[in-house]
């Protein structure tokens, strides 16, 4: 009896606990996140390499690597009289430290690009300046011996001499939709994920520049309605339209060329590229000595990239490197070649082994050795210590699911670990590599950040999210579990599942299943995130995730063997997991629904469609239904032209397969998305409705391919919640 006393006194214990805890809001996760772990923002590594600096409220304070103390405060604003602004979202050191640029009244363009305000502050004379009195600029940044800036306006090029407040016009043939000098073109940022198109050389006497001629390009409007927040009050009675130069596959591109400034004589020279009017030129970078510039010439197709050293003065240009894939060259390679401060080695990253690793040359060209060994994959590359001859990197070496740090010594000698948090580290050295900050997080854990010295010593925790772990105890937060099984091909596939707080073994669940499923991306990571899933599992749902063929960690067969058919593998793994989580004891298989936004979206389409009898639902937001429709550069890295492979477009374009549909299905789009264009789900729309298959449809209007905006994202997360309870359960 004392027993069964005690046992029910610990039950009803339990039940209350469990009882008296809050309940996730949908808010709470889409709109007003209060689950976000705190980080150090704002952060620059200063010259001395002992200390660094952070952006906290208006204020760049100094502190201390060895100790992690505050030093002091190196620029307040509350401080200055009439500073010509009232707050700051970025700010950059001249080489000297001496003088900062600070980023103000940010306008964002696309996804990398903005226009601003900049000003600069003289530590010296304690003088704030305007950059610019002639309108708002771009990209400004500081010549390396800090005397000048280099910024974008209206598409053209200009030079501002600091010691003299002059404005020099380096280009004037820059018009919208036309010409743009020393910024990318939209498919560019997008696809080549960079934002800058000019780089000062290491001695100040250059600037080169890429100049984007996309005359040929064709033209893509979207309209634009009155709306609200924004409202467009020009469009009330008559739609807007916005216009801009979109290269679809297969379409033209911008005509790139290079172009080197001389600041001396006040001219610039062409560089000598070639005749490929096809060619994508994706970086451009100094020698470390200033002698030559570095420019990567990629063909169409992606598998062929060569690297020519032009001479500032002339332009001719000489063969220096050439990188070659039977399939195409990751975009990682753009970043990670690099000039190593002495000028006699070079280091890159190739796939050529099967899996992503760093490789050093001399400046010859001629491989000397491979830096990282294994079949695993590098990650990032962070850079060399000239002084102690070390090389620090980022892997997938445990696991493809976490993320270590790691260094190798140039001489091969030494090399190790240098985290030890089992989940995903990412490092951000010191000036000089005495340090790093160190970013840590995994499931079950909120970002810690911690200053650690070069041997991976934990010195200080600048942020461990004390307050957030607190607050989420009072929350009856499911747990991220991960999984594999093996599909009926016998490809071994990750994911990770979510159970409801009171999760019953004994009942069962329906499902939903989340997914992005792009090539090289990676859903299924042992990181911290709270958000949608975790609100869907709290009000009863099953939310699992699986990472299918194609994704990102597990070398470069797997990564790419979606090539040419973007869509089957991803699939027909995505309809396999459907599958084996319907055999799990507490899962309803007659009640599982798949949904994703972008690639996912297109791929939650492509399910329903070739899983018809596996899912009972499907929430497709902003999909790309054809690749036809979508970016040159993109779209051909992964299957070519529509002319040299238009069976891969059309055998896994939803559009094909619209009459497959068997259950409920919900498609969303942004009326403004300049990234996937609401085109995408007007043609599968048509099929739909042609074929006699029934849906539900969304649009948000003048929204971009975030959806997001005044009450945007909490309507749209309602939306598919609301569907998802009425439709599986």
């Amino acid at each position: 009896m004392y027993i069964r006393q005690i046992l029910l006194l610990i039950f009803v214990s339990v039940s209350i606990t469990v009882f008296s805890q809050k309940k996730i809001e949908l808010k709470d996760v889409v709109s007003s996140p209060v689950f976000s772990a705190k980080t150090v923002t704002g952060l620059h590594s200063l010259n001395d390499g002992l200390n660094y600096s952070t952006l906290e409220d208006n204020k760049i304070i100094r502190y201390s690597y060895k100790t992690g103390e505050k030093v002091d405060i190196l620029f307040d604003l509350s401080k200055i009289e009439n500073p010509g602004f009232t707050s700051f979202s970025d700010y950059s050191f001249s080489s000297d430290e001496n003088k900062i640029l600070f980023t103000t009244k940010r306008e964002p363009i696309y996804r990398h690009s903005f226009t601003a305000e900049y000003f600069i502050w003289n530590k010296t004379t304690q003088e704030m300046t305007p950059l610019s009195s002639n309108g708002a600029q771009q990209l400004a940044t500081f010549s390396p011996d800090g005397e000048r800036v280099a910024f974008v306006r209206n598409n053209n090029l200009f030079i501002k001499s600091l010691k003299f407040a002059t404005e020099n016009q380096v280009t004037r043939d820059g018009k919208k939709n036309e010409v743009i000098n020393g910024a990318p073109d939209w498919v560019y940022e997008e696809e080549f994920s960079f934002n800058k198109a000019f780089e000062w050389s290491p001695d100040s006497k250059f600037l080169a520049f890429i100049k984007f001629n996309e005359t040929q390009v064709p033209l893509f409007n979207i309209p634009m309605y009155q709306g609200e927040k924004p409202e467009l009050k020009d469009n009330q009675l008559y739609p807007g339209v916005y216009s801009y130069k979109y290269p679809k596959a297969g379409e033209n591109n911008s005509v790139v060329s290079v172009l080197i400034y001389d600041l001396k004589s006040k001219s610039s020279v062409t560089a000598e590229v070639g005749n490929d009017l096809d060619q994508y030129i994706p970086r451009i970078k100094w020698t470390a000595d200033a002698s030559d510039l570095a420019i990567m010439k990629v063909n169409r197709l992606q598998n062929k990239l060569d690297i020519v050293l032009a001479n500032p003065y002339t332009g001719d240009t000489r063969a220096f490197f050439t990188e070659k894939n039977k399939r195409y060259i990751c975009e990682d390679f753009y970043d990670d070649f690099i000039f190593l401060p002495d000028n006699k080695y070079i280091v890159l990253n190739s796939e050529r082994d099967g899996y992503s690793h760093l490789y050093l040359y001399d400046r010859q060209g001629i491989e000397i050795k491979k830096l990282s060994v294994g079949d695993y994959d590098v990650t990032d590359f962070y850079g060399f210590d000239p002084e102690k001859k070390v090389f620090y990197y980022q892997a997938a070496k445990e696991s493809p699911l976490r993320r270590e740090v790691y260094f190798v010594s140039l001489d091969g000698k030494k090399s190790g670990k240098l985290t030890a948090g089992i989940g995903t580290n990412n490092a951000e050295f010191s000036s000089g590599y005495k340090y790093f900050i160190n970013y840590f997080s995994n499931s079950q854990t909120p970002n810690v950040v911690t200053i650690q010295d070069q041997a991976g010593k934990v010195i200080r925790t600048l942020e461990d999210n004390k307050a957030l772990k607190s607050l989420l105890g009072e929350y009856a937060m499911p747990k991220k579990e991960f999984f594999n099984f093996k599909t009926s091909e016998g490809v071994a596939l990750n994911g990770w599942m979510l159970k409801p707080a009171n999760f019953d073994p004994s009942k069962k669940y329906p499902v939903v299943m989340t997914q992005y499923s792009g090539p090289n991306s990676q859903e299924v990571l042992d990181r911290w995130e709270i958000g949608w899933s975790d609100y869907l599992a709290q009000e009863g749902f099953v939310v699992a995730c699986v990472d299918p063929r194609g994704t990102g960690a597990r070398g470069e067969e797997f990564r790419k063997m979606t090539y040419e058919q973007l869509g089957k593998y991803e699939s027909d793994d995505q309809v396999e997991a459907a599958r084996y989580l319907g055999t799990l004891s507490y899962v309803d298989k007659d009640n599982i629904a798949i949904w994703g936004w972008s690639y996912g979206g297109f791929m939650s389409a492509l399910c329903m469609e070739k899983g018809a009898n596996v899912f009972k639902a499907g929430i497709s937001v902003a999909p790309v239904t054809n690749w036809r429709f979508y970016d040159s550069v993109y779209t051909e890295r992964y299957m070519r032209t529509p002319k040299e492979n238009a069976d891969g477009y059309d055998d896994n374009s939803p559009l094909s397969h619209a009459d497959q549909i068997k259950g409920k299905y919900l498609l969303i789009h942004g009326s403004a998305d300049d990234n996937v264009h609401l085109q995408n789900t007007m043609e599968f729309s048509e099929k739909m409705v042609q074929a006699g298959v029934q849906f539900d449809m969304a649009t948000y209007t003048n929204r971009n391919h975030s959806i997001r905006g005044g009450n945007t994202r909490l309507h749209l997360y309602t939306k598919m919640t609301d569907w998802l309870v009425k439709n599986l359960k």
